[in-house]
């Protein structure tokens, strides 16, 4: 039996079978008159790990040829995947970055790569990165307008003083030797990245926030030496999850304008080889978790250090490399999707995944370069949804998510639509609160007798549409054969295919009559566009 078969078994005990015709009515009230948060305009981000063919889970080894140290350049695949953004960001970086040496004249050995060490951290010895090897993706970068993050190592000149525990100061030598060299060729790294995942109790090995904060505070000064009068890079950290308490004290230690962005992890689905990963990608209940996280995160940065930022340096909803049997289907964008909008509602400037390619988690396939559905899924939030974040009120079910922002240069606002359920559709009725009362904060679901009055009395955009004629945009995205574990997804039925020439498909809408509902089939996605949408917010 196939897997998506014993995914959906549980559905055929239900004593009343549901109709696949079946659907229930959303009303969904946008809130256009302020913006409750913003994202920068690379908010979308992925990574490029260190992790080694040797790396293994669950025996597997799903890294191939992905790292940052022997992943082909050339290939022309990843070179349009990247420019399709226009620009991408991308996070050089992962749990071997704190072993990384850089190959610089006065390195003082020979520049070798990782080799598997039983006694090293995460069982690797140190490895090495050559300048060579360094100008070449830089070259990548340059030609493909890739926007940068590149993490340094935090740990060297520490020494462990007891079992995951390191002490002592970082020894900044190589590191500033490093940062002199990129500098000298005119590299256009946008954020230096100190460390990952060290804070806390750490993942394999951590340091004290104040001996962090002292160490960022070196960081920054070096920066401002080597680059001088010209424009300076951001200084981003600590790169590892989220302890309100060791991030808090981070930046009084450091104190103002030296950290600016606290970057975090999240991996929220469990391991990657957990039977119980795809029932949690459509628990609403479940995903909504990490929105403590979120709103915490911001809290602590308004009240310790409102000159920096919220920004996930990484996140791959199930760790150790992802799962082989979700992370690279058309199931794991529902995950995908609303941490983007989840995140965005808290101020997140940047969120990055995990990885742009490796692990069973990459937005392309390692071994043939081509598109997972994430891919597409990131590439269409990255077009339409533009960085200013708008508050929503929703009736009806849990399992519909729905998030809206300004739309991305077309003006109007762009709404993202995520239906969890595995049979009910939704028929779902936007409304703009231009001409309704609500009291702040309150939700709609709770008064149906209020929503149908509702549907009478406000006009969805005011007076634009009031001629008839005023058209939607729309992207639905379903995964291919109904298999929620199909790696291909389809585009308003059409699949997403590279082209004959390796080109990233055109991603169309189709145009539909404002006045009608949005109807969002069960187990589907959907991005609709209202480019004439009032709202006073996108107008500034």
């Amino acid at each position: 039996m196939r897997l998506w078969s014993l995914f959906l078994l549980p559905l055929l005990c239900l004593p009343v079978r549901v109709r696949s015709e079946d659907y229930s009515d959303v009303t969904v009230i946008f809130r256009g008159s302020e913006t409750i948060s913003s994202t920068s305009d690379e908010f979308v981000c992925a990574t490029i790990d260190w992790w080694p063919p040797e790396k293994c889970n669950y025996d597997q080894c799903p890294w191939g040829g992905a790292s940052v140290l022997n992943l082909d350049l050339t290939n022309p695949l990843l070179a349009k995947a990247i420019q399709a953004f226009s620009p991408l960001r991308i996070r050089v970086g992962g749990s071997l970055q704190d072993q990384v040496l850089y190959g610089t004249p006065n390195l003082g050995s020979s520049c070798d790569p990782f080799t598997k060490v039983s006694s090293g951290l995460f069982g690797f010895s140190q490895g090495c990165i050559t300048l060579e090897r360094w100008d070449d993706i830089n070259d990548l970068f340059l030609n493909t307008g890739a926007v940068v993050t590149f993490g340094l190592n935090a740990l060297q000149g520490r020494q462990q003083t007891r079992k995951g525990v390191w002490g002592g100061p970082w020894n900044s030598s190589n590191a500033r030797e490093f940062i002199e060299y990129t500098v000298s060729k005119n590299y256009p790294i946008d954020s230096w990245e100190f460390g990952n995942e060290l804070s806390g109790s750490g993942i394999g090995a951590s340091v004290s926030a104040e001996q962090y904060g002292n160490d960022l505070v070196e960081l920054q000064t070096i920066i401002n030496e080597l680059y001088g009068d010209s424009s300076k890079p951001l200084v981003v950290a600590p790169g590892g999850f989220y302890d309100q308490k060791w991030f808090a004290q981070l930046l009084d230690v450091s104190g103002p304008n030296v950290l600016n962005a606290m970057t975090h992890h999240i991996y929220n689905l469990g391991a990657g080889n957990d039977p119980q990963v795809p029932n949690r990608i459509l628990n609403p209940q479940y995903l909504s978790r990490t929105s403590d996280t979120f709103r915490s995160l911001q809290l602590t940065i308004q009240r310790h250090g409102p000159w920096s930022a919220p920004w996930v340096g990484e996140s791959g909803g199930a760790y150790n490399s992802g799962s082989r049997l979700v992370s690279n289907t058309f199931l794991n964008s529902f995950w995908y999707l609303d941490q983007l909008g989840q995140s965005a509602k808290y101020d997140t400037k940047v969120y990055c995944r995990q990885t742009l390619i490796g692990g069973n988690y990459g937005l392309l396939d390692t071994d043939t370069f081509v598109p997972n559905p994430d891919y597409y899924s990131a590439l269409l939030w990255h077009r339409l949804m533009g960085t200013r974040v708008l508050s929503i009120d929703i009736s009806g079910s849990s399992y519909l998510r729905a998030y809206v922002h300004c739309a991305k240069q077309k003006g109007g606002v762009a709404l993202l639509l995520l239906n969890l359920h595995r049979t009910m559709g939704f028929m779902v009725s936007v409304r703009n609160d231009l001409n309704v009362n609500l009291a702040e904060g309150r939700e709609i679901r709770r008064d149906n007798a209020f929503v149908h009055g509702l549907k009478r009395t406000v006009s969805w955009v005011g007076s634009k549409a009031s001629d008839g004629f005023s058209k939607r945009e729309e992207y639905h995205l379903l995964a291919k054969d109904g298999n929620p574990f199909a790696r291909t997804m389809l585009l308003n039925g059409v699949p997403l295919e590279l082209t004959e020439d390796g080109d990233i498909p055109p991603l169309y809408p189709v145009e539909v009559s404002v006045n009608s509902p949005i109807y969002v089939a069960p187990l589907t996605i959907a991005f609709v566009v209202f480019p004439d949408f009032e709202a006073e917010a996108c107008g500034r």
